[in-house]
């Protein structure tokens, strides 16, 4: 993977040496273009250093815009008011301005990140909807203290992997549920678990950057999810089975990673608006909420469908036996199953140790729930092609 990174004359660009390592650290190999005004704010050493490649700051005769025009992706970060406006008009009057004309001309992606001030983002609004209009692919900055500052490290890095994968879920539209569900008790207390919605949160991530729509439905999370990905926010296991009848019918995939409350309070306490008095005995009487995999199939019949079961101090025989049992009354195409007493896997941790089923079983043992993510996602990919 082969990501030329274009640094122009925004004081953003102190954060390219950051982005720059990130990339690699994904596995790009990263070569630099700067501009003049790039180098008075940030010194070329400082890209070299991050990329481990000469920057270049001049056209010469290895023709640089040539050589590195067909780059899996060119990334505009950051993107002044100046530079695209003259990628607007093609108007091609330094490496950089050149670089872009000569890799539209082939095709190869081209990412913008804007960063100025927002009266120059707003004076120039033509021109981006302009370049929009080429197909160049636009990061939405964030708009604080009357800038349009550079967006997340992360949501840069996201767009790039997808914008260089294989797009293997290109054209497709993927749910997927994340978090804890909570049950209210009073107007201060409620019923939840201890789901962090990482495992969610990472296939979303790996479906997006294998080129799906991706769009979240969320409880209670510990992880921010990226901006660039449709986020749905939810709060009691009701409430979410209410928008997935609205979004089961829109999408193709289904991943049910949210971890749903089995159990909600009786009304009669659910209606307490107030903070029940402390100091005294309560009894809560419990009732038990519907499942809500085992209504997609009826809502979407032909959604692709994705479940999770988790169970607690069980043999790998028993999780896998429960796991056949969900995809009968569910109809899930695979159900990923999981232990949460495993030591170092589960709730809250950045690790698991899984099994998915479907007519065969594959255990997946302790590893980070990014690969786990991205193994789920395969299996989709093998499954729906």
């Amino acid at each position: 993977m082969e990501i030329v990174l274009c640094v122009t004359g925004s004081i953003a660009a102190v954060e390219s040496v950051k982005l720059a390592r990130e990339l690699r650290r994904h596995g790009a190999n990263v070569k630099c273009f700067m501009s003049d005004d790039a180098c008075n704010i940030i010194h070329p050493n400082s890209m070299e250093f991050a990329t481990g490649q000469k920057v270049v700051l001049e056209l010469t005769g290895e023709i640089e815009h040539v050589k590195y025009a067909q780059a899996d992706l060119i990334l505009v970060a950051p993107a002044t008011a100046n530079l695209i406006s003259k990628f607007a008009y093609k108007i091609a009057d330094n490496p950089i301005s050149t670089l872009l004309i000569t890799a539209y001309g082939h095709s190869t992606p081209i990412i913008f990140v804007p960063s100025m001030h927002d009266s120059m983002y707003k004076t120039i609004s033509e021109n981006i909807q302009r370049v929009k209009d080429d197909g160049i692919i636009f990061l939405d900055p964030k708009m604080e203290e009357g800038k349009a500052k550079f967006p997340s490290m992360h949501d840069i890095t996201l767009q790039s992997l997808r914008e260089t994968s294989k797009g293997q879920l290109k054209g497709k539209k993927i749910l997927v549920s994340a978090g804890g569900t909570y049950e209210k008790i009073d107007a201060v207390r409620g019923i939840t678990n201890r789901s962090s919605g990482k495992m969610g949160l990472e296939i979303a991530r790996e479906a997006f950057i294998q080129g799906a729509d991706v769009t979240m439905i969320t409880g209670k999370m510990d992880v921010t999810i990226p901006k660039i990905i449709e986020n749905i926010c939810v709060e009691s296991t009701v409430q979410m089975g209410e928008e997935l009848k609205i979004l089961l019918p829109k999408n193709d995939i289904f991943v049910s990673a949210a971890a749903v409350s089995d159990f909600t309070v009786e009304k009669s306490l659910n209606n307490v608006s107030d903070k029940i008095s402390s100091g005294e005995d309560l009894t809560l009487q419990l009732k038990p909420l519907p499942k809500i995999l085992n209504s997609v199939k009826q809502i979407n019949p032909n959604i692709f469908l994705v479940g999770f079961k988790a169970e607690y101090n069980v043999s790998e025989g028993e999780l896998i036996s429960k796991a056949h049992e969900r995809i009968k009354t569910s109809g899930a195409n695979f159900i990923v199953a999981n232990d949460v007493s495993v030591e170092g896997a589960g709730f809250g941790s950045d690790k698991n140790q899984v099994v998915i089923v479907d007519g065969d079983t594959f255990t997946v043992p302790l590893t980070s729930k990014t690969e786990i993510g991205q193994k789920i996602i395969a299996k989709i990919v093998e499954n729906i092609n």
